[in-house]
């Protein structure tokens, strides 16, 4: 298997963190290729992925786009991607698929910013209800499987999932709990996760409607990414 992941920014590209540290985590080799977000992306994503979005993982010839079927058909050729037990890897589907088709207004109101801390201007309903309900399956799954991860006593897709959110917390400090913040911090510093936050600091390059994004809602109190 010759697996190239084709990725975007490291500060703002929640979607691409995902299988990139799992593939990290699970010690599977591939090719890291970037291509960074520009003001129109589709014509220009759409050379290589048919949806026109990062990620996309290419593997001898066949390309495979979005990243729960990018995680799956990885699942489908390494071991340890889902949890062994039975009841911790339903749940993980099930938690995995949540954050896939879910929390939007986490993911509207609070952009991924590997570098920037900020203070929002108002917590919403809406964005209220996303933190409860993530307070509550972190520490649902964390109860029920034992910890230190998600589902159990391994780094497995669900965590990947739930990667950007970890970053998300830190830059807002966001409440979802005592227990949720106890996995935020385990994640983070998780060597993967120091590996593409290193690389977030570092990158030169600045999409200027992701840095809209953070400052209608937020007040930036904090940037630590170079100049």
């Amino acid at each position: 298997m010759t697996y190239t992941l084709i990725t975007a920014n490291r500060n703002y590209s929640s979607w691409s963190l995902r299988p990139w540290v799992l593939m990290k985590a699970l010690d599977i080799p591939f090719t890291d290729e970037i291509i960074y977000f520009e003001e129109d992306n589709y014509d220009r994503f759409r050379t290589f992925a048919p949806n026109g979005q990062v990620p996309c993982l290419k593997d001898n010839g066949q390309t495979i786009w979005d990243s729960l079927a990018i995680m799956e058909y990885l699942a489908e050729r390494h071991p340890g991607c889902w949890p062994e037990d039975e009841k911790a890897r339903t749940w993980a589907r099930c938690a995995a698929a949540e954050m896939h088709g879910g929390f939007a207004p986490l993911r509207n109101i609070c952009p991924m910013n590997v570098g920037v801390r900020a203070r929002l201007h108002a917590v919403e309903p809406a964005l209220q209800r996303n933190l409860d309900r993530i307070g509550e399956l972190f520490a649902q799954g964390l109860d029920d499987f034992g910890g230190p991860w998600l589902a159990g006593d391994r780094f497995t897709i669900v965590d990947a999932f739930y990667a950007p959110v970890a970053y998300r917390v830190r830059s807002f400090d966001l409440d979802i709990g005592e227990k949720g913040r106890a996995w935020v911090d385990h994640i983070i510093a998780h060597p993967a996760m120091q590996d593409w936050e290193r690389q977030a600091l570092a990158e030169p390059e600045r999409e200027i409607a992701h840095e809209e994004e953070i400052a209608a809602v937020a007040t930036i109190t904090a940037d630590f990414r170079v100049r």
